[in-house]
């Protein structure tokens, strides 16, 4: 058991938080591939051990061992090289959650490729502006005609893209090769087929050597990170970065061998590397993908049961909108562990989750960047509102503007310290073809995450905001998470964006923009209920002097709130992405 585990972390197993926190170590080896040294190592090893378990809307079904996942990567990267991929090409993959994305992702990494991840909302204007900033070679995408037409319009502007793969349906162009098994009857110009490709490539793939090989310090994966303000950043991470994802899948997750772990996430976010596929499948669990298009709280949580998921991690605005349904009709027993990341945890939505499943959501916290920074691990007890404490090997500090270290209970930006003494595995080593901002992030000391958090007595950490988002009022810092917090506690509220607003006597004031729960209608009558709440709950200066019912909140592709959208608009200015 816990074979990889083993030989990478000298210890797995502690008897205290601080135990951990001190001697818990990753042995980083000379060269490591995520696609060899964990897919085909699992599958030498215990070949008939499941890697993934898929289903989809129609109750279409998929299993896959690793020993599947090998062959069909081995496939692909063959069918891939062929058509002239090679290492250190940028591929980028627009594939919801799709089974295929796994055989791509490990055939990429087998390759050498570097892998963008994208999310199949993505616009023509979009793709065009991430294949010309990162010198995109290829593209492979789901069949779905809204997609396939983005990709087209852009890649017609971008003279990088010289291949495009598209994956499930007819819709490729058939390949002029003997043997061919394909049925395509609805071309599309351009296009290849994925499942064509595959079929007719042989399953035998030597691992490279030489100069063909990869290097721990070689470019593996590139996020574009949704930031709320600006183009997206490439953010890097090299091929050691797996390793650093056993913090988050072992110990915040508490993923186990041989059962279900399912984080929900499209492929093309950076949660989809915490959560379904590289600490998961280095600690020997097995992935669950339900590829819905559509969130539906109650279908989800139904194939949980069916499914008999033992580990679990979702956004808290899920868990939100799980709360608002009726699920007391669902089981979900089999669950040991909720989690969740991506936004803030309001303490109301972990104390009605614990009263309706008898456990408590262990909130994690990071960023595209790295792995989970902060969590309430399993020697933690989760306390409503904390993300939890610092993770071993990242050296988490709260500093100042100036870099110097705050005093228990202030408040101070979150810092990876100590890198130029032991740079962590699993934290990005910085920006795609941007030398200059790479040198102003992590070229120094410590890497800023512009975060703000404080830390009590116990070592627990609390969120604030950040630090461009917290409010400055009347000679106040007030955090838009502790009022968000306390209006997420009243039953007419399901989610809301507290910001700055500008007023002629104050300068400014708190807003709250809100989107009600199922029942509630906007009124002068309900501003003031919430207003006194806000004021009977904290401190009443912090109360929303302004508040606006909304329908939706302005979000970026991957989901944040853009507060600083909401503030420009407020100030009668134009937002421009």
């Amino acid at each position: 058991m816990d074979y990889l585990l083993r030989k990478y972390c000298p210890r797995i197993e502690f008897d205290s938080y601080e135990d951990f926190f001190q001697n818990f170590t990753i042995e980083v080896p000379e060269t490591f591939n995520f696609g060899y040294d964990v897919v085909d190592e699992w599958a030498r090893v215990e070949p008939e051990k499941r890697a993934l378990v898929w289903c989809d809307d129609a109750h279409n079904e998929k299993i896959l061992t690793f020993t599947e996942i090998s062959h069909l990567s081995n496939r692909l990267a063959n069918a891939l090289v062929s058509h002239g991929i090679s290492k250190g090409d940028v591929v980028m993959l627009l594939l919801r959650q799709r089974w295929e994305y796994w055989i791509c992702s490990v055939a990429l990494n087998k390759i050498g490729a570097i892998i963008t991840p994208a999310t199949t909302q993505l616009t023509a204007k979009d793709i065009k502006y991430r294949a010309g900033a990162a010198g995109i070679k290829a593209i492979i995408a789901l069949a779905d005609d809204y997609v396939l037409a983005q990709v087209d319009a852009a890649r017609a502007e971008v003279a990088s893209i010289k291949l495009c793969v598209a994956v499930g349906g007819c819709v490729a162009e058939p390949l002029e090769t003997p043997g061919s098994t394909s049925d395509a009857t609805s071309a599309r110009a351009g296009w290849l087929s994925w499942e064509q490709l595959v079929a007719d490539a042989s399953k035998e793939w030597e691992r490279p050597t030489g100069e063909g090989a990869t290097s721990n310090d070689d470019i593996m994966l590139i996020y574009f990170t949704s930031g709320t303000t600006g183009l997206a950043k490439m953010c890097c991470h090299n091929f050691a970065h797996p390793l650093g994802h056993i913090l988050t899948a072992k110990y915040w997750q508490q993923v186990q061998e041989n059962r279900l772990h399912c984080s929900v996430t499209d492929s093309g976010w950076a949660k989809f590397g915490w959560g379904k596929i590289y600490g998961q499948w280095i600690a020997g669990a097995t992935i669950f993908a339900f590829d819905t298009i559509k969130f539906n709280p109650v279908r989800l949580l139904e194939r949980i049961e069916h499914y008999q998921v033992a580990t679990f991690c979702v956004p808290p605005t899920m868990y939100r909108f799980m709360l608002q349904e009726d699920i007391t009709h669902i089981d979900l027993s089999c669950v040991d562990t909720f989690a969740t990341a991506g936004e803030p945890l309001n303490a109301e939505v972990t104390r009605q989750w614990e009263a309706l499943t008898g456990k408590r959501i262990r909130e994690g916290f990071g960023q595209s960047e790295g792995p989970v920074l902060l969590a309430t691990f399993p020697w933690i007890e989760p306390r409503p509102g904390s993300m939890g404490k610092p993770s071993p090997l990242l050296n988490i500090q709260l500093l100042d503007d100036a870099g110097t270290p705050v005093a228990i209970g202030d408040e101070g930006n979150i810092c990876v310290t100590r890198l130029k003494e032991a740079y962590p595995p699993g934290l990005f080593v910085g920006y795609y073809h941007d030398p200059q901002r790479t040198a102003n992030a992590v070229g120094g000391e410590y890497y800023n995450l512009n975060d703000v958090a404080w830390c009590d007595v116990d070592g627990y950490y609390t969120f604030v905001g950040r630090s461009d988002d917290v409010i400055k009022c009347s000679g106040y810092r007030i955090s838009p998470f502790e009022v968000e917090s306390v209006l997420i506690e009243h039953p007419a509220v399901v989610e809301c964006a507290v910001t700055s607003a500008p007023d002629e006597v104050r300068g400014n004031v708190v807003k709250a923009t809100i989107i009600l729960a199922k029942g509630y209608e906007p009124s002068r009558e309900l501003k003031k209920e919430l207003q006194e709440h806000v004021k009977a709950t904290t401190a009443p200066y912090k109360y929303p002097r302004v508040i606006e019912f909304v329908d939706e909140l302005p979000k970026t592709i991957g989901g944040k709130i853009k507060r600083a959208q909401i503030r420009t608009e407020d100030k009668g200015e134009v937002w421009h992405d």
